[in-house]
C-alpha cells in the first residue's frame, strides 16, 4: 500500500470544497500546488475522505473487536480522535481480550457490522407533515454531472436549468413540457495547451443567465470566464483575471458581465466583444461576490472585510463601506437599488445606504457564518407593491432568518434544517421562500406565516435552490452531482 503527499493533499482540498470552505480550500490549493497534480478530480467521487476516514476507522474497530484467538466481540463504537490515539486503542483492546477470557463460553451472536459509522446511507426522518413532503413522482433527478454540482439557474423566459459542477462542465438541462426526457447539453470548460483544447479539469464556480435568457454566462477556477448560447456552443472566452472567479453577473441592460477573481480585482466586460471594458483593483484581498446596483454601478466584497460600490468610467470608489469584522460572503442590492445588504463570516448582517457611511442595521441573531442572502421581489416598483419587503438570511447555524428590513428586526427563524444551509430563493411572487442544506434537504416556507409547506429530502447536500419563472418548479443542486427538479404543480 502506498500513497502520495498529492493524493492526501487533493482529499483534503476536496473536503473543505463540499464543506463550504471556499476560501480555506482555495489557500490550502495554492499552497499544496493541488493545479500541478496530475489528479483527474472528475474521477473523485464525493465525500472521498470522510469514505476512506470511515473505512479507517472500521479497521481500528475491527482490530479491538476481534481477539487473539479470532473470536470477535461487539464493542462500543469509537470516536475518530480515540481511534488515532494509540494508548486508547491499545486499553480498548486489553479491556476486551479480558472479557473475551472471562466469557470463553458464551456464544457469539454478532458479525461484526454495527453500522453505526454508515456515512452515506444515513437518513434521518424529516419532521414534517406527511403531506408536506413532496412525492418522489413530482420530482425529476438529472444525472450526468460527475462531480459535486456546486450552482444551477433557470433561463428567466423559457424552462431550461443550468447547472455549474467540480468535473469542469455547466449543464443545460431542457425541462419544457415539450421535451419528453430531459436532454443534456453538456458545456465542456477548455483551456489551451501545447496548441489542442484539453479539460480545464477545474471548477464553476457561478452562472448567470441574460435578460432575456438567450445567453449564459460562466465563472471557473481556471480563471476565464465564459458566454454561450442556448444551444450550448461557446459565443466568447473572458480573460483577464490571474487566478479563480468567485463571481460573476449580468447587468439588467444585458451589454455587460461583472466578475468577482481571488486576484482582488473586479472586472467589467463587454458582453458583445469579450473585452475587458474596466478593471477594478481596489480589495487587497480575493473579491468574493458582486451585484449591479444600476446597468453602471456596483457593489463588491471581498475578503478584506470592506465594501466597495463602483461605476464604470470612475477610477476610485464612490463609497466604501466598513464595519464588518471577517470576511464578507456575499452582498445585495435591494430591487430599488436604495439599501445593500451584506453577510459575513463574523455572523452579522448588516444593511447600508448611499446616504451614509455607517450601516442603517447591524443585524445580530446567527450564531455561526452567514453563507448567503437574498431580498424578497416584493416592495415599491415591483410585480408585489403590496407585500413587505423582506431580507432572507442562510446561516451555517442550520436556520434561515427572515427580516423586516424598515424596523431592523426578525420576523422569522426558520429551524428544520440539521445542517449548514447554503442557499436561499423567493419565488417570484414573494409568497414562498426555498432553502437548501447540507442536510440533503430542500424545504419550502410560507413566508408570511414562517411556517413549512413542502419538503423533499435529495441524495446529496445541496448547494444552490432557484424557481423557475413562473414560480412553479424548484430546481437543486447537490455534492453528490445529481441536480434534481420539484414540480410544486397540484
Amino acid at each position: 500500500m502506498s500513497f502520495s503527499s498529492d493524493e492526501v493533499n487533493f482529499l483534503v482540498y476536496r473536503y473543505l470544497q463540499e464543506s463550504g470552505f471556499q476560501h480555506s480550500a482555495y489557500t490550502f490549493g495554492i499552497e499544496s500546488h493541488i493545479s500541478q497534480s496530475n489528479i483527474n478530480g472528475a474521477l473523485v467521487p464525493p465525500a472521498a475522505l470522510l469514505s476512506i476516514i470511515q473505512k479507517g476507522l472500521q479497521y481500528t474497530e475491527a482490530e479491538i473487536s476481534i481477539g487473539e484467538d479470532g473470536t470477535e466481540r461487539m464493542v462500543d463504537s469509537l470516536s475518530l480522535i480515540d481511534a488515532v490515539m494509540p494508548d486508547v486503542v491499545a486499553s480498548r483492546q486489553q479491556a476486551n481480550q479480558a472479557k473475551s477470557n472471562v466469557v470463553k463460553n458464551e456464544p457469539n451472536n454478532t458479525n461484526g457490522d454495527d453500522g453505526a459509522h454508515s456515512y452515506t446511507n444515513h437518513t434521518e426522518a424529516i419532521e414534517v407533515d406527511s403531506s408536506i413532503e413532496i412525492p418522489s413522482n413530482k420530482c425529476t433527478v438529472l444525472r450526468g454531472h460527475e462531480s459535486e454540482v456546486f450552482i444551477c439557474a433557470w433561463n428567466p423566459t423559457t424552462d431550461l436549468l443550468a447547472s455549474g459542477s467540480g468535473d469542469s462542465t455547466a449543464r443545460i438541462w431542457n425541462m419544457n413540457e415539450t421535451s419528453t426526457s430531459p436532454n443534456q447539453l453538456v458545456l465542456r470548460h477548455c483551456i489551451q495547451k501545447g496548441g489542442t483544447e484539453v479539460p480545464s479539469n477545474k471548477d464553476v464556480t457561478s452562472l448567470d443567465w441574460n435578460c432575456d435568457g438567450s445567453l449564459l454566462a460562466t465563472g471557473s477556477y481556471d480563471g476565464y470566464a465564459r458566454i454561450w448560447t442556448t444551444d450550448g456552443r461557446l459565443a466568447s472566452t473572458l480573460g483577464q483575471h490571474k487566478g479563480p472567479i468567485f463571481a460573476l453577473k449580468w447587468n439588467k441592460k444585458g451589454n455587460y458581465i461583472l466578475s468577482a477573481g481571488v486576484d482582488k480585482t473586479t472586472i467589467i466586460w463587454d458582453a458583445s466583444s469579450g473585452h475587458c471594458t474596466q478593471q477594478f483593483a481596489f480589495h487587497t484581498a480575493p473579491a468574493l461576490d458582486v451585484d449591479w446596483q444600476s446597468n453602471t454601478s456596483f457593489a463588491s466584497c471581498s475578503t478584506d472585510q470592506c465594501i466597495h460600490v463602483c461605476r464604470l468610467g470612475l477610477d476610485k470608489p464612490m463609497k466604501t463601506f466598513q464595519g464588518h469584522t471577517n470576511e464578507v460572503n456575499a452582498i445585495k442590492w435591494d430591487p430599488q437599488g436604495n439599501l445593500l445588504a451584506s453577510c459575513s463570516d463574523d455572523m452579522t448582517l448588516k444593511i447600508w445606504s448611499m446616504k451614509q457611511d455607517t450601516c442603517v442595521h447591524d443585524l445580530q441573531a446567527h450564531s455561526k457564518e452567514i453563507y448567503t442572502i437574498k431580498w424578497s421581489p416584493t416592495g415599491p416598483g415591483t410585480n408585489n407593491p403590496n407585500m413587505n419587503l423582506i431580507l432572507a438570511s442562510a446561516s451555517f447555524d442550520s436556520t434561515v432568518r427572515l427580516w423586516d428590513v424598515e424596523r431592523g428586526v426578525c420576523i422569522h427563524t426558520l429551524t428544520k434544517h440539521t445542517e449548514p444551509v447554503y442557499s436561499v430563493a423567493f419565488s417570484l411572487d414573494g409568497k414562498y421562500l426555498a432553502s437548501g442544506s447540507f442536510d440533503k434537504c430542500v424545504h419550502i416556507w410560507s413566508t408570511q406565516m414562517g411556517t413549512l409547506v413542502h419538503s423533499y429530502r435529495g441524495t446529496g447536500g445541496i448547494f444552490e435552490v432557484c424557481w423557475n419563472a413562473r414560480g412553479d418548479k424548484v430546481g437543486a443542486s447537490a455534492s453528490d452531482g445529481s441536480v434534481f427538479v420539484l414540480d410544486l404543480r397540484k
